[in-house]
């Protein structure tokens, strides 16, 4: 997009959307009715795919077949209402197929180390916890273990939009883990974001952390986004919702943000044009 924007241009879609049928709170309809409340146009959902091994968010196989039935049912109920669009948040670890998706999120919820898959996502004490037992506390080397599996995204999972890209910085509010001006930490998500540019999808400014109290900004950080901005990249807000109250949280900070970056932001998934 070109020219000059304001941040309500992008408030009226939020694509990174979670109910029931994985780790949100709820229904999907619950979820649809809210976003009808707010004045959106446009609501992706996005449930978590299935995993090779047990988690405690993602969809079953079973159960991703009655989200794909669900949704549609709801596109159907409220065409008048609202446009409702099916995708998958598709984790780097995860053999589930995306096809049949309206659009796939790509994310990293996980680091591999020592034939185990470590959550970066769970909590601050098991995060910790896993950087003690297998790199000796250096959460830097997590970092670095983190965007190396993040610059291989957009290949395994064949994504759309690049999913909460620092992720890894979920527990490092104010560097209470480690320095992110730290030169290991820059060169290696500079690393992953010039590996992932070229592909042309957006990277979203996802406000889920801030709407559940660990961030006071979107991902990806500020300096991050002036990366992006200054080699080519594009943003799409998303809220990543796990209940109907956080659907649009923090939009307008995060587009102002954005627009401070001089990051553009997108109104296009895929096929997918918005408003």
């Amino acid at each position: 997009m070109t020219g000059i924007w304001k941040p309500s241009d992008f408030q009226s879609a939020d694509f990174h959307v979670h109910t029931t049928f994985c780790d949100g709170e709820n229904t999907a309809e619950e979820m649809v009715q809210a976003a009808i409340e707010k004045g959106f146009s446009v609501l992706g959902f996005s449930g978590h795919a299935p995993m090779p091994f047990e988690t405690d968010f993602s969809m079953s196989e079973e159960g991703a077949v009655r989200y794909r039935k669900e949704i549609a049912r709801l596109r159907e109920k409220y065409r008048d209402r609202i446009r409702i669009y099916c995708g998958v948040e598709q984790d780097y670890f995860s053999e589930a197929s995306a096809d049949g998706y309206d659009f796939v999120i790509g994310s990293v919820h996980y680091v591999k180390k020592d034939g185990c898959h470590l959550c970066i996502d769970d909590t601050r004490e098991r995060l910790v916890d896993a950087a003690e037992k297998h790199y000796g506390g250096d959460m830097l080397a997590v970092a670095e273990d983190y965007y190396a599996t993040v610059r291989d995204l957009v290949r395994k999972t064949g994504a759309d939009v690049i999913g909460h890209f620092d992720l890894i910085t979920k527990f490092n509010e104010d560097g209470a883990l480690f320095s992110a001006g730290h030169p290991r930490y820059r060169a290696a998500w500079q690393s992953a974001a010039s590996a992932l540019l070229p592909y042309g999808i957006p990277f979203e400014l996802n406000t889920g952390a801030m709407s559940r109290g660990y961030r006071a900004a979107p991902y990806p950080s500020e300096e991050i986004l002036r990366y992006l901005a200054l080699h080519g990249g594009c943003g799409l807000l998303s809220s990543d919702s796990h209940r109907a109250q956080s659907l649009g949280f923090g939009f307008d900070a995060a587009a102002r943000m954005a627009q401070a970056a001089g990051l553009p932001l997108v109104l296009r998934v895929r096929n997918i044009i918005f408003p």
